[in-house]
């Protein structure tokens, strides 16, 4: 997951305005790559820890090399306390991959991506918690998501009580993403996209490998086709797709965006029908529904509300 500077508030007064079709074709294929991303993981023989830590370790091998070239000054010369904030934001992002992705071996992918899609929400508590004001329009959706996810978790309880573990971490991943957000937020105000992103994975990278060791995961040994759904996973969602969308958010508002990747769950939730055969229970899609609409009222309200500095993971 990688993060930008979002334009001045001048440059995007208008949150919902359309951007230019050429941000349009994008963000469409933005979408089709982030949401290959839940599948692949399922779809990989290799244990969910090891998948989490080689996608970004994978992403910290091409990165480096760029960063090295091109902000090699800025790089040397941060401060001590950005370094640490990003060591931390890392850290926070470790734990995200680190719930999210073994969710994915516990329920289905469409409800483990659509509750992992809670980070808005969560962001939302998280501001509050800081003193924020929180509009009404912004609680109305976030009653509406947790009756959705509600009875999502219901029905997965329903038709598997093995299910509720993966909605849980599913949910803490959405969590611990807010969280990543906001730790990084501040770094990213004075740091290159780059340079961050490359001290953020590295750390990811260190506490995944930490945790595959002393988990005893296995980190090598898979078969080839393993090892070339990885390279897709590194390449598609986490270079390609949250790249992609960062590069719109020069003539997009970040609310346009932000919905723009709830998309990401009916595109996974297809790919893992088609490719899984996961088909989602009759009864989870009124949830789905709630859920999303829920999180989209919660995107809506707090770009209107807020400075338009909203980073992508």
């Amino acid at each position: 997951m990688t993060a930008t500077e979002a334009p001045a508030a001048s440059a995007a007064p208008d949150v919902l305005a359309i951007p230019p079709p050429a941000d349009l074709v994008t963000m469409a294929v933005a979408v089709c790559a982030v949401s290959t991303s839940g599948p692949l993981m399922v779809a990989i023989a290799a244990p969910a820890l090891a998948i989490a830590f080689w996608r970004n370790a994978m992403a910290v091998g091409v990165l480096v090399p760029w960063v090295l070239v091109r902000d090699r000054r800025e790089l040397a010369s941060l401060p001590v306390r950005q370094r640490r904030v990003a060591a931390v934001a890392g850290v926070l992002l470790a734990l995200h991959f680190a719930t999210w992705v073994p969710s994915l071996r516990y329920t289905t992918v469409s409800s483990a991506t659509a509750l992992v899609s809670t980070q808005p929400i969560w962001a939302a508590l998280l501001a509050r918690r800081a003193g924020a004001r929180i509009s009404t329009r912004a609680w109305v959706g976030i009653g509406i998501a947790v009756g959705g996810a509600a009875v999502l978790t219901g029905v997965d309880v329903g038709a598997s009580p093995r299910s509720l573990v993966g909605d849980g971490l599913a949910l803490a991943g959405g969590a611990f993403a807010a969280a990543y957000m906001v730790a990084g937020s501040e770094v990213r105000r004075y740091v290159g996209t780059a340079t961050y992103t490359v001290l953020c994975y590295t750390t990811t990278s260190l506490v995944l490998l930490c945790v595959c060791v002393v988990g005893r995961q296995q980190l090598a040994g898979y078969p080839a086709a393993a090892w070339l759904k990885l390279v897709l996973l590194t390449v598609g969602a986490q270079l390609l797709g949250h790249s992609l969308f960062n590069r719109v958010l020069r003539n997009a508002s970040p609310t346009v965006v932000s919905l723009a990747i709830l998309f990401e769950v009916p595109g996974a939730t297809l790919i893992a029908a088609l490719w899984l055969h996961q088909t989602p229970h009759a009864g989870a899609v009124p949830g789905l529904v709630l859920l999303l609409a829920g999180i989209a009222l919660v995107v809506a309200a707090r770009n209107r509300a807020t400075a338009p500095s909203v980073p992508v993971e």
